[in-house]
Parts: structure tokens; C-alpha cells; sequence
């Protein structure tokens, strides 16, 4: 799952998400981070999240539909894809529209006292001033993200025109992430998270 998909699915309260964005960038035990409560928390489920999405069978065979040139690199690939189909049937899955959702999300990261990690502190601004959550509800978007991956991978990640992945299986994406995604809202769920979960401030 990519950025808005955690969000999406994280425990109620700004430091819940901060949490949920957190788990891409606290690695080892999280008693050894520094965080605590709905931080950790959100961690926490970031991390049980991935693992359910990665052997999940329906995003293993969307997975198989990325060309062999960039199928090494096909989860990033798969979650920025659903991350889209997520952003643009929006008010589908939330009652708050997205535009709202992203601007409280986009202070609440800005405002939040937690130290973070500095690769996570600079990728804030950028995040903010491109509007990158909503940025996915177009197949562009969904296009400029993966070229910045490939520019800032030391590795050369082939992300680099990814999104013609997309634009040639759209309609098989578009299933596997519709019969994908209530599964793991449901696993949200069974953490006390997600969209139908108590707000908290």
C-alpha cells in the first residue's frame, strides 16, 4: 500500500497517521524507535498491512501483470496503481471529500511535536506544495510519482515510465484492486482502524 491507502486505512487520530506514513521509515523493533502509543500503534499496523498485501493472492497475481522489465519492482508499481483507483472513486470509500482529507492531513504531519526520521522530514514539504495525495487521482500523477522514485533511487529503480503499465492493463488493475481492497479494510478493521473506526482528535 502506498501513501494514501495507509492514511486511508490508519488508526483514528493525527498520530495514528503519522504512524501509518511512519512504518516505510522506522525499520527494526519499534520499543527500540522512540515511539509510543497511537504512534507505534500506527507502525504497527503499516507493517501488518504490508505483509498482508504482499501474500495477499489477488495483488501476487496483479503483480504478474507488470512486464518482465519492471516485475522485480511490482509492488511499488501495484500500490501506487491502487493508490489511484482509491484517489479517483474517493467519495466512494470516505465521506469526506479528498480535498479536505489530504489539506487536515498535509498540517496535522506539518504541526505534529513527534521527531521523525530526517528522510521523512524532508519529503514533508514536497509532499504538501505537489498536493501528492490528491496528485494520484490522475493517471499523470500516478506517472510523475514514479518518475521521481526512478530519479531518486541510487539503484536506478526502472520506474521510469511506469505508469504505461497502468494505462495497458487498466481495466485488470482496476479489478484486483476492487476485489483486494475490502479484504484488507476489513484487517484495518480488526485493529480498531480504518474509515469506520471512532474519530479521535
Amino acid at each position: 500500500m502506498n501513501f494514501l491507502a495507509h492514511l486511508y486505512l490508519s488508526p483514528p487520530g493525527a498520530e495514528g497517521r503519522l504512524g501509518s506514513l511512519l512504518g516505510d521509515f522506522v525499520k527494526g523493533p519499534i520499543v527500540s524507535s522512540g515511539y509510543e502509543g497511537e504512534v507505534a500503534r500506527g507502525i504497527r499496523l503499516h507493517r501488518a498491512i504490508d505483509t498482508f498485501t504482499d501474500t495477499h493472492p489477488v495483488v501476487q497475481a496483479a503483480k504478474r501483470l507488470v512486464s518482465p522489465q519492471r516485475r522485480r519492482h511490482a509492488g511499488i508499481l501495484v500500490d501506487l496503481f491502487f493508490d489511484h483507483f482509491l484517489a479517483r472513486d474517493w467519495r466512494r470509500w470516505h465521506e469526506e471529500p479528498l480535498a479536505d482529507f489530504a489539506a487536515r492531513t498535509y498540517v496535522e504531519l506539518a504541526a505534529s511535536p513527534q521527531p521523525v526520521p530526517e528522510r521523512f522530514a524532508r519529503m514533508l514539504p514536497a509532499m504538501a506544495s505537489q498536493d501528492w495525495l490528491r496528485s494520484y487521482e490522475r493517471l499523470t500523477g500516478v506517472g510523475r510519482a514514479l518518475d521521481l522514485m526512478a530519479r531518486r533511487s541510487a539503484a536506478g529503480l526502472p520506474l521510469a515510465g511506469g505508469v504505461s503499465e497502468l494505462h495497458g492493463n487498466l481495466r485488470a488493475f482496476e479489478e484486483a484492486f476492487e476485489r483486494f481492497f475490502p479484504d484488507v479494510i476489513r484487517l484495518a478493521a480488526s485493529h480498531g482502524a480504518g474509515p469506520g473506526a471512532p474519530r479521535l482528535p
